[in-house]
């Protein structure tokens, strides 16, 4: 049985959302799920995630999973928030420790936050293979962008994170703490030894010029015939120089230290203070390049 996939996009923050599921009335599971939040009010909504949650009711799906594929800097995770209405276990790579010590220090954590992944119900080994129901999946491991990144391949379907995005946008920062371009080449030549009919779901669309729809899906043979950043013909010397040249150019997110802090928590948000009021910590003069 090949993989039903619905796919649900959040303009804000350019993300691809997905269900993955059986059929009506079988298993599924969301991946990389968006809580909606506004940095200017501090506020957080669930719009998104509540097309998600209506979709899984719809169908009647039983929710196995919740996955993330890395510890996104441009939207916050609603893992905890879908976890409350629908069940299911919350998973991510097992290297998710790696960005949780650099980012519990980068806020100033005290010890009440664990550097463990422990936030998380589930932590993927490297190609560990897992089940969606009756459908077989693995978690592959795919550094660069992070050095925890995951993908998920679940039948024919290949939800790859950030990686790639759709052929005509190309590949995946790779400057954030712990990003390795080499390590993002090398991820890439692993997903491209999947057989050129996989399919191939893109985590966000930037829209270039000259195309006005979003595009989620893709095939492995796509990306290789005609990826602009990395395709089959692309060498890896060349690929590492473009990307940092590129990356010297990159504004931060505008949500990295607000999302951050919440995504390392698996989707929690940080526990109220004794007003009861809940609080993100916005570190000064820390990330990003010097105003001018």
């Amino acid at each position: 049985m090949q993989p039903k996939v619905q796919t649900f996009f959040d303009p804000r923050t350019s993300t691809f959302s997905y269900v993955v599921y059986e059929q009506a009335g079988g298993h599924a599971a969301i991946i990389d799920p968006v809580l909606d939040y506004d940095p200017k009010s501090g506020r957080t909504g669930s719009r998104s995630a509540q097309q998600l949650a209506d979709f899984v009711r719809q169908q009647q799906l039983t929710l196995d999973w919740i996955l993330e594929t890395h510890a996104h800097a441009d939207h916050l995770s609603a893992a905890a928030w879908l976890q409350g209405e629908l069940g299911g276990r919350i998973a991510i790579g097992k290297h998710i420790t790696l960005v949780q010590q650099v980012f519990k220090k980068l806020y100033g954590l005290d010890g009440s936050f664990s550097a463990d992944g422990r936030q998380f119900d589930v932590l993927f080994d490297e190609d560990e293979v897992f089940q969606i129901g009756s459908m077989q999946a693995r978690a592959l491991f795919v550094p660069g962008h992070t050095p925890a990144d995951v993908a998920y391949l679940v039948g024919d379907a290949l939800f790859a994170g950030d990686t790639l995005f759709p052929p005509d946008v190309g590949s995946a920062r790779c400057d954030f703490p712990g990003g390795d371009v080499g390590a993002l080449y090398d991820s890439v030549q692993k997903l491209y030894a999947l057989p050129d009919s996989t399919r191939f779901f893109a985590c966000h669309d930037y829209l270039p010029a000259g195309r006005s729809m979003v595009q989620a899906e893709s095939s492995i043979a796509a990306q290789k015939a005609g990826n602009i950043h990395l395709n089959a013909a692309t060498r890896r010397a060349d690929f590492i120089a473009m990307r940092q040249a590129r990356d010297a150019t990159l504004d931060m997110p505008v949500l990295i230290l607000p999302s951050l802090q919440v995504n390392i928590r698996a989707g929690h948000l940080p526990e109220p203070d004794d007003n009861g009021t809940r609080y993100l910590k916005i570190p000064l003069n820390a990330v990003g390049k010097e105003l001018s």
